[in-house]
């Protein structure tokens, strides 16, 4: 049965947790004494595959809280059976049968934290920004969970502790929370609110009603580490250093850090890269993480990777009314330097007309008596719930004083299936060069027109489960309005009801570089997925680039060896004719996690790159007994260095041990 109008269904939406006395054991037993207080709710609605009707199973969760957590527990009924095979923290757990808490924590409708666990208690944590647009699924958080397989199902217990968040404190607080559900064999997700226009849209989210919820009674955090390196024909080394938090308010907190480490932090994968520009690499080093989706505008003016080791660090992050702030400064030598550079980012960026946002932000870097960033201005504004505009203006400043300029507009409508957006882009010929010690604008001096579109269809019945399309076209100019680029990109990939996908992809494009350039590419892929986290594709895309004719050859795998140890394959073979460069190249990478329990396990990371000499192997044993930060690692390196470097790094031990306070 269909679920009614959006609008009549959200409004119905509200539940009043009790606050409780004693707090449930989590052990994913949902035993009747320790919830029989909780408030319940079920009737659960699809999201995917059939947005608006009832789940196809049920679900039920219940919600309690005291002065330091919040409790959620779900029962999760099935006839057919469980799918969990993730023991990775942060793994995409709605690949597998899992539950999930979204809490909107001050109520702005457009931001939050996300909360998931599967079967096997496995558990991924992450912010949400701009009412779902943005994910920052790096942010880590201390809080417990558990599952249990029961008779005609399974079992879940959530406790997250109020100091992990910044939240609305008092008397009689409204949070907003949606509960959700993927259950995977069938791809179907559901949640309590809805039906949604987006998994993560915090403004279809429930609410959270007469919360008597205190500030946080654990104001500090500190965690400190030390860490030895014994590396080949090099002298053994000692290294110590903390992070500390300190929260002002329930929204507001601050950081520091002094001398961080990032010594074991898994290497960057190698990858093909067919054009002239710079690749973007994921951040990983903890103290970035915190905040990092309040930069994620489309031209970056702030780019963390940019920031080499930090000798010291801090940073401000919070929500009060209307307004968050985000202010970052760190000292740091650039590569290749003998001297520190300051590094200051700040970022205000105030609510308005309900979802919609305006922002505010500068982004430097003084070296050598020298400022290089930007200042910028941008907005995202919701008319409605399918369309929206985005906007972002920048003067940057530093190596130029004209051709410093950029700004975008892109108007978009989405629904739950569908996307289109045109966006009109202006870069001044010289924003790179000054925005680019901070920032990262991979090409300027454009005048740029990008279109997208993309279709989801569900299909009931038949050979076809789901068919996506995509089409992309992209054309520029230089500000001397001569022609620089064109693109023409459409894909299709379908998912079949027998496991089996396939993905089509045909592209043609013109480029300007040194001469004129007509590149194409075409390629296809097939692939099996068993939904039980096995699966493995094979692809090939051939093409001419750059005045070469190149074969690209890809394959993946993943195999669940037994229920601790998994592992994962890639290959990537790039042939190109002719080759004068030597770039034809292999690239291997594979991953192994045997895990003990969810927190003492031991993950291997191999990769080779042909074209560079590369080859790294990473091997670290963990044990987290204050998880996620209170941790002893062991770790074994070699061939470490800069991603697209080839190998200098000898045989490396480390001994890492971190603590919590």
């Amino acid at each position: 049965m269909c679920a009614q109008a959006p609008a009549a269904r959200l409004a119905g939406f509200e539940v009043t947790a009790p606050r409780t006395a004693t707090p449930p054991v989590i052990d994913g037993e949902v035993a009747d004494a320790e919830w029989q207080s909780a408030a319940v709710v079920t009737d659960f609605i699809q999201f995917e595959p059939r947005r608006g009707d009832r789940s196809e199973v049920r679900t039920e969760a219940r919600i309690l809280y005291d002065a330091t957590h919040l409790y959620v527990a779900f029962r999760a009924w099935d006839d057919e059976p469980i799918t969990a095979q993730l023991t990775q923290r942060d793994s995409d757990l709605l690949r597998d049968d899992s539950v999930a808490v979204l809490l909107d924590t001050t109520f702005d409708r457009r931001s939050g934290y996300y909360f998931i666990t599967n079967a096997l208690g496995t558990q991924a944590d992450g912010r949400v920004a701009e009412d779902g647009r943005n994910t920052e699924e790096s942010w880590d958080a201390p809080w417990q969970s558990a599952a249990a397989r029961t008779t005609g199902g399974w079992s879940a217990e959530f406790s997250i502790p109020l100091a992990s968040l910044r939240y609305k404190a008092g008397g009689r607080e409204t949070w907003g929370i949606n509960l959700g559900r993927s259950r995977r064999r069938t791809l179907e997700k559901s949640f309590w609110s809805g039906p949604l226009d987006t998994q993560w849209r915090v403004s279809q989210a429930g609410r959270l009603v007469a919360l008597n919820v205190p500030p946080p009674v654990e104001r500090t955090q500190i965690v400190p580490y030390a860490l030895s390196r014994l590396q080949e024909a090099a002298a053994t080394e000692w290294e110590a250093g903390i992070d500390a938090r300190y929260a002002l308010t329930p929204t507001m907190a601050v950081y520091g850090t002094l001398y961080p480490d990032f010594a074991t932090i898994e290497a960057d994968q190698e990858q093909v890269n067919l054009t002239r520009y710079e690749l973007s690499l994921a951040e990983k080093r903890q103290f970035f993480l915190e905040g990092q989706e309040q930069f994620n505008q489309r031209f970056r003016t702030f780019y963390s990777r940019r920031i080499a080791d930090i000798s010291v660090g801090g940073k401000l992050l919070g929500k009060q009314g209307p307004w968050t702030a985000a202010f970052v400064s760190a000292r740091s030598k650039p590569i290749g330097a003998r001297e520190d550079a300051g590094y200051t980012i700040g970022r205000a960026e105030r609510d308005i007309f309900g979802r919609s946002t305006v922002a505010v932000m500068a982004a430097n870097r003084r070296f050598q008596g020298r400022d290089q960033g930007s200042v910028s201005a941008d907005s995202t504004l919701f008319f409605s719930r399918t369309f929206s505009l985005q906007w972002q203006a920048i003067k940057s400043y530093g190596l130029y004083g004209r051709g410093g300029a950029a700004f975008f507009l892109r108007p978009s409508y989405d629904t739950s299936t569908f996307h289109y957006h045109v966006r009109y882009g202006h870069l001044g010929d010289r924003v790179a060069d000054n925005l680019n010690a901070i920032g990262q604008i991979v090409d300027d001096d454009r005048r740029e027109i990008d279109t997208n579109a993309n279709q989801t269809i569900w299909i009931r019945k038949g050979p076809f489960e789901q068919i996506r399309y995509s089409s992309n076209y992209n054309i520029f100019w230089g500000q001397t309005r001569v022609l620089r680029s064109w693109r023409a990109n459409e894909t299709v990939n379908i998912e079949y009801r027998n496991r089996l996908s396939t993905r089509v992809n045909y592209a043609e494009e013109f480029k300007l570089f040194e001469k004129e350039f007509r590149n194409r590419q075409g390629g296809v892929e097939l692939g099996y997925n068993t939904r039980e986290y096995q699966s493995v594709a094979a692809g090939v895309e051939v093409g001419r680039n750059f005045d070469a004719d190149y074969v690209l050859w890809t394959s993946t795998a993943r195999y669940k060896v037994n229920a601790q140890l998994s592992a994962e394959y890639s290959l990537e073979r790039l042939e190109l004719d002719p080759d004068p460069r030597r770039g034809s190249t292999w690239i291997h990478v594979v991953r192994t996690n045997q895990f003990f329990t969810k927190d003492l396990f031991l993950r291997l990371f191999f990769q080779t790159n042909s074209a560079i000499e590369r080859q790294n192997i990473q091997v670290v044993f963990v044990y987290r007994y204050l998880p996620p930060f209170g941790t002893v690692q062991v770790a074994y390196q070699r061939g470490t260095a800069a991603f697209g470097q080839r190998s200098t790094q000898g045989d490396t031990l480390f001994l890492k041990a971190t603590t919590v306070f």
